[in-house]
């Protein structure tokens, strides 16, 4: 039962510490680096713009947008998966819940997840399970009963080695991971996401999950919140000084997200690719989508805004960052979201040069890739 308060405990830590404290990364995202050139006669009306897409293949959204999981396992919480819900209901996008760890072991905490479907009866709700639990016994079962926690139409699975390793009560233990994320894939009826959680993914990663039939990624590039950060802040906190210090791993660790994004896009060219990690406005969104992924996502933006001026000051920030979308798409000149993908596109500077680095060939990327992977959607019919 100590485990359980704990873990119920934490997940109310977790939130006043993203409300209120500097929990990003130093490092950026490297959208910096990136430029789409405008078109000043886009040959179309603003209201002719279409923003709908598919969700991992599947059901539509109104807008290229996810609002990641955050929280969820104490009863002071359910409110915030309510409100999020509700937002995500009213504009047509996506939202998934935190961890669902602690009402697993504990189902009485299940309301604080549940809510989300009862707010949002017709939205994309995506239910969420910790890789390490996964290690340390975690079955089939499990995931099932955290989709059926709120009748989710997906499930991520969320990969965060390092901020296991650096919270207090942390649980590093990913031996065995691959193996068990990519049998769960293989038996459920409903997309598994696999998902970092701030410090991003890599080309090597998601090819091995790819070539074993993972279809869905979240890359949650370094850039926004990072969870390596927000640990040492809390444990600092509680104990006057980290018990685990950092030493610059909590600001500069991990793969940018626009470099993940690119990666996984050619290592996974049909998958289904959220690009999130510091997204916090509809450009990062276009040009998260212009880079290779298919929707944005953004979690501490929303947060924010619901924590310090409430549901309407939510709405506003959904709706802003919507319409600077549909903007950006018009002033490429392009009809739809995946007209991003061939639209002009500079990289330039250190995301560039990195990606050189990594063995990209930016030029032949931006020539190929982009108009392939829109290529195969027209041809699958918005699928993977």
């Amino acid at each position: 039962m100590v485990l359980l308060l704990d873990t119920s405990s934490r997940k109310v830590e977790h939130v006043k510490l993203i409300a209120s404290s500097k929990v990003e990364s130093s490092e950026s995202t490297l959208f910096e680096f990136t430029r789409l050139i405008h078109n000043p006669m886009p040959e179309l009306d603003l209201d002719d713009v279409d923003l709908s897409t598919s969700f991992c293949g599947g059901r539509r959204l109104r807008a290229p947008l996810v609002i990641t999981g955050m929280t969820g396992g104490h009863p002071d919480l359910a409110w915030i998966n309510e409100k999020l819900a509700m937002v995500a209901e009213e504009f047509g996008i996506a939202m998934g819940v935190g961890s669902q760890r602690a009402a697993l072991e504990n189902p009485s905490l299940s309301e604080s997840y549940s809510i989300a479907r009862r707010a949002a009866p017709n939205a994309v709700i995506v239910a969420n399970i910790g890789a390490p639990q996964l290690a340390r016994g975690y079955s089939l079962g499990e995931v099932l009963r955290a989709i059926e926690m709120l009748d989710a139409d997906a499930v991520a699975i969320h990969l965060n080695p390092g901020q296991e390793a650096f919270q207090d009560e942390g649980e590093p233990y990913y031996r065995g991971v691959v193996e068990k994320v990519v049998d769960i894939a293989s038996r459920i009826d409903k997309p598994v996401i696999v998902k970092e959680v701030g410090t991003g993914l890599s080309r090597e990663v998601v090819a091995q999950l790819y070539q074993a039939g993972v279809r869905c990624f979240d890359v949650a590039g370094l850039g926004g919140t990072n969870w390596i950060k927000a640990e040492v802040v809390r444990s600092k906190a509680r104990h006057g000084a980290p018990l685990k210090p950092a030493g610059g791993l909590d600001d500069y660790w991990g793969n940018p997200t626009a470099i993940a994004i690119v990666e996984a896009r050619v290592a996974a060219p049909r998958a289904f690719i959220i690009g999130s990690g510091g997204v916090r406005n509809g450009l990062d969104v276009a040009k998260a989508i212009a880079l290779g992924a298919d929707i944005a996502g953004l979690a501490l933006p929303a947060l924010r805004a619901l924590m310090n001026g409430g549901y309407e000051n939510l709405r506003r920030l959904i709706s802003a960052i919507i319409y600077q979308v549909r903007v950006a798409v018009f002033l490429t000149g392009g009809r739809s979201v995946r007209d991003l993908w061939k639209a002009p596109l500079l990289v330039h500077g250190r995301l560039r040069e990195e990606l050189e680095l990594r063995g990209v060939d930016v030029d032949a990327y931006l020539r190929e890739y982009r108009l392939r992977a829109l290529l195969w959607r027209m041809r699958d019919g918005g699928g993977y």
